[in-house]
């Protein structure tokens, strides 16, 4: 790795510390504040330097479960600056402002052949990493090792003019574009979104491009409010009045056509499908810990609704959502509720996993403390 750099480029240091601070996760709601060794790279790859790092409700999951094994730093939805660049990489410089993805995938493999590139056992392993020996995204620290098969296909430079902050969500955008895709919505479609959180907006704003007619849901008013300043303007306070009887009343009795769950947990599954019209689509969402949950097999068979389910991102889809978000077609850094410097992590992380009304997207933002 390259230990000196230029210190004429934002972001880049003079020369590249051997130790950095990240948020260690050790164990179920265990996280510790540690210094760290810099991750060293191998030929093909980046050392990229985090500026802005949005905080996924799966990196929550995973930590209150302890579903995973220990040492290792959490955190995905990362934004930084190239600061050192391993033999043969001639696509990014040092100084380059980029987004990395964790996952890609091989892109040959059964999985991939049919378009199911979560399930492709190249993009389970995660090709990004704080250093430790089980990569996780590495994003709650101060620098990331990016792997090679990453370098090639899952690192995208940020043009001038667009913030870290705006960037940070190319990797959460495809993952809702990638499910509003699966739905197949045709313009005038009723659609109806449970839950307003930062996925459930974006959900409900992708749909409502489509030409769908959208009504949002939530029990906390405050989102909704928010939802109605990006043009969420039909919403249900379904802390007052009861979803099905609204949903109902705006079409006709049948219910929505489409009906998206963007709430975690299984308790809204049953609703979500009482929800939707006979025929209707049912998309799953948020759905990404294993539970039983009892449903109504006549819902599926005798009222012939269609359940969807939709995890990850997809690769296929990568240069159109940055595109769009680089457009500035929607204002996604102002989905920040709340910003964090990395020595603040745990503290952004203990809010996340317990956000209040007007908690939205929180960010951990190592960059914060940048000079220059």
């Amino acid at each position: 790795m390259s230990v000196l750099t230029n210190p004429k480029i934002a972001g880049v240091p003079a020369a590249i510390p051997e130790k950095m601070q990240a948020a260690v996760y050790y164990g179920k709601n265990d996280l510790r504040m540690e210094t760290v060794a810099v991750p060293r790279i191998g030929p093909g790859e980046l050392l990229v330097r985090i500026h802005t790092c949005g905080i996924c409700g799966t990196d929550l999951k995973k930590i209150s479960t302890g579903s995973h094994t220990a040492p290792r730093v959490f955190g995905h939805e990362m934004t930084g600056v190239v600061v050192a660049r391993g033999a043969g990489v001639t696509r990014f410089a040092i100084g380059d402002r980029v987004m990395v993805f964790h996952h890609i995938p091989c892109g040959t493999c059964y999985y991939c052949k049919r378009n199911v590139f979560s399930q492709c056992p190249v993009y389970k392993k995660v090709g990004a990493t704080a250093g430790f020996g089980e990569a996780s995204g590495g994003g709650f620290s101060e620098y990331i090792r990016v792997m090679d098969w990453i370098v090639e296909r899952g690192v995208i430079r940020i043009p001038d003019g667009v913030s870290f902050e705006q960037a940070s969500y190319i990797e959460p955008v495809n993952t809702v574009w990638k499910g509003i895709d699966a739905l197949a919505l045709q313009p005038e479609e009723s659609v109806l979104v449970i839950g307003q959180g930062p996925i459930g907006l974006l959900l409900a704003k992708l749909a409502q491009r489509t030409g769908a007619k959208v009504t949002t849901s939530d029990l906390f008013p405050q989102r909704l409010t928010i939802g109605e300043s990006y043009g969420l303007k039909d919403a249900i306070d379904s802390s007052r009045v009861n979803l099905l009887d609204a949903i109902r009343e705006r079409t006709e009795g049948r219910g929505a056509d489409v009906v998206i769950l963007a709430v975690g947990g299984s308790g809204l599954i049953r609703p979500a499908i009482d929800a939707a019209r006979f025929g209707g689509r049912i998309l799953l969402f948020a759905q990404t810990v294993r539970s039983e949950v009892v449903i109504d097999p006549a819902a599926v068979c005798v009222d012939e609704k269609t359940l969807l389910g939709s995890y990850s991102a997809s690769v296929s889809l990568n240069e159109k959502v940055a595109d769009f978000v680089f457009s500035g077609e929607m204002d996604l850094a102002r989905l920040f509720s709340h910003r964090f410097p990395l020595d603040r992590a745990l503290e952004a992380l203990e809010l996340a996993a317990h956000p209040q009304p007007d908690t939205m997207k929180i960010a951990i933002q190592p960059g914060s403390t940048w000079e220059g």
